[in-house]
């Protein structure tokens, strides 16, 4: 029977309105039917109820509360320790805004496991993967909760005030005059990848972290260092002077001449959140005009009809947003929004692009298992484009969140009612450190010595094992001392080593946290780059968005091959006699090697099929 004439037939029962009801619900459960929130932003009791449901399934993915699991930290992979940090303050905001507390004490939880021992935001076990960026989002998650009263740590632990003091403290010492000019390196440690580049959200968290502390607590030296880091970021050109579009960042290699293009929603947001602090605080002209031009600039991230549904525009139009981006419209939503009490001029200009961005946000909450998750991509009204995480649940939440702002109280300082205590000299322990602590290598005894002398015995011995057994051919039947006077011989020509040793040809490396963008060509700047201050645009004047062939997007997020398996292929190339290396069919004893090589490479791929990591 049609599903109308089920219909029609159960409402034509003389049955209860229970059983009725029941049925339809049945129905369309059947049916696959889902339905998006309703979502009213002029209905304080819409908003609640939709920002609870966004949250619930936001901190469902969040498992650092259960057992065995580390407080603080969302599963990783696919996610970096910098987005559990933004969680923790989008929590905070969460609670501001509605005032449910239901998930405080997780927050709280995170907030303090993930300190570190000098409490500042530096825990050992993050040392492969953070950075000053990552730091920073932690700072300004706690800055958050000192300015909005979130309930206090349990007594004995650190309180937020100083925690964000430490923050800015240890990232006050490492301003790296020496490249650049200043500014601060993407990196704390040397050894991870992207130490020689300088990025703007990096930049961009310091200064706003910086400005929002001396609103705060009326410190000048707090303002001075506000004041220097966005001069800096200015003078080398990540804002244009003239258009304040912010882009992404440049490399201390070229000495911050080439600049990456790519304007991230992230980026404009973080300096808007530290102008809108200086302009309250200051009530100069100057930052009014600041704040005013980068809210402009940020028209760019809206698209649509009325130019008011929100888009990270330069990966959404090419389906290229990896897990670090899907999240950034999060930060621009909840940054515009906190503006809007600091600069209330910019509330009439601000308010309407977040409220249809967060009916737009709202209409793609169909996705998923339970048919309500959020989608990526909110021009896409009423569909669900397939992508869910905590990134989309995050910005669907903080852009609902945001049509609250005007019903709640202003960010409180120490002169208005903050309680939070403060340490000016907190964080103090790392200050300077390039090394975790605790890394500081012993010195070396005679033990040590003899040790290695005794490990590099075996190693080499070892390699020479593998070199006879490369050049012995097992399945000759030539006698054993004739086959060693051949492998004599062999080892003598020097092509026959070139293809023995061509197993060691590349060097492979497997790191947890990608590389920074890279540059636009490798030669060094010169007065002729028309790139050099000039970014490339679009013929409209909007920087265009990542390129389809992923040649400068970061390798932060990609799937590597499994290292055994690129070796392997490495192994066959080289070993078949292509380019330089190529063999000679009248030298027997470099083919010979090089068959044995090529057996060997046949081997490992035989062995490593089906596999899906090193």
């Amino acid at each position: 029977m049609h599903s109308t004439q089920i219909m029609i037939s159960l409402w034509g029962q003389p049955r209860c309105f229970l059983s009725r009801l029941l049925a339809v619900l049945l129905l369309v459960a059947n049916n696959g039917f889902t339905v998006a929130y309703d979502l009213d932003p002029s209905s304080p009791d819409s908003v609640r109820s939709v920002s609870r449901s966004i949250a619930e399934d936001l901190m469902s993915l969040y498992h650092g509360h259960r057992p065995g699991q580390t407080p603080g930290l969302l599963p990783d992979p696919p996610y970096y320790w910098w987005e559990a940090g933004a969680l923790m303050g989008a929590m905070i905001d969460y609670w501001y805004y509605t005032g449910d507390g239901q998930w405080n004490d997780r927050v709280i939880q995170g907030l303090m496991h993930q300190v570190g021992d000098n409490a500042d935001y530096m825990p050992k076990n993050q040392t492969l993967t953070e950075g000053n960026d990552d730091q920073g989002f932690w700072g300004l998650a706690v800055m958050s909760a000192a300015e909005q009263r979130f309930p206090d740590p349990p007594e004995g632990q650190p309180h937020y005030l100083a925690l964000a003091q430490a923050v800015f403290n240890t990232q006050a010492a490492r301003w790296d005059t020496e490249h650049c000019g200043g500014g601060l390196r993407w990196q704390i440690f040397t050894w991870n990848k992207g130490f020689d580049y300088k990025n703007t959200i990096s930049q961009g968290c310091f200064f706003a972290l910086a400005a929002r502390l001396a609103l705060y607590t009326g410190n000048s030296s707090y303002t001075d260092w506000a004041e220097r880091a966005w001069d800096w970021t200015v003078a080398i050109q990540f804002i244009d002077s003239a258009t304040y579009r912010v882009f992404d960042g440049a490399h201390t290699t070229t000495n911050c001449t080439n600049i990456i293009p790519y304007q991230w929603s992230y980026n404009a947001g973080v300096f808007i959140n530290g102008a809108s602090a200086m302009y309250n605080l200051t009530g100069s002209q100057v930052w009014r005009e600041r704040l005013d031009g980068l809210v402009a600039a940020a028209d760019v991230f809206f698209v649509g009809p009325n130019k008011d549904i929100m888009q990270e525009v330069a990966c959404e139009t090419v389906q290229l947003c990896d897990i670090d981006q899907q999240s950034f419209k999060a930060y621009l939503s909840r940054w515009l929004a906190a503006t809007t009490k600091w600069a209330p001029h910019l509330a009439d200009h601000i308010m309407p692009k977040l409220r249809a961005s967060s009916i737009a946000a709202a209409s793609t909450c169909v996705g998923g298992d339970n048919g309500r998750m959020c989608g990526l991509r909110w021009t896409e009204e009423g569909k669900w484009d397939g992508i869910q995480g905590v990134g989309p649940q995050m910005m669907a939440m903080q852009v609902t969140l945001a049509n609250l702002v005007a019903s709640r109280p202003d960010a409180v300082t120490m002169r208005t009612g903050g309680t939070s205590q403060g340490d000016p000299a907190a964080g103090s322990a790392d200050i300077g450190r390039t090394e975790p602590e605790g890394m500081e290598l012993a010195a070396i005894t005679t033990k040590d010595r003899v040790g290695a002398a005794i490990l590099t015995t075996l190693i080499v011995m070892g390699l020479v094992a593998i070199l006879i057994w490369l050049f012995l051919d097992e399945t000759s039947e030539k006698p054993v001392k004739q086959r060693f006077f051949e492998f004599r011989k062999q080892v003598t020509s020097t092509r026959g080593l070139a293809a023995a040793f061509s197993l060691g040809g590349r060097v492979f490396e497997a790191d947890e946290k990608g590389k920074g963008p890279e540059l636009p060509s490798s030669g060094a700047a010169s007065d002729e780059d028309a790139a050099v201050r000039a970014p490339p645009r679009s013929a409209s004047g909007v920087v265009a968005p990542l390129p389809v062939a992923r040649e400068m997007q970061s390798e932060s997020h990609q799937v590597p091959v499994p290292i055994r398996e690129r070796r392997a292929s490495v192994i066959q190339v080289e070993a078949s006699g292509s380019g330089s290396r190529s063999t000679s069919n009248d030298d027997p004893a470099t083919s010979q090697a090089t068959t044995k090589v090529q057996r060997f490479a046949k081997r490992l791929n035989m062995r490593d099929r089906g596999r899906t990591g090193p």
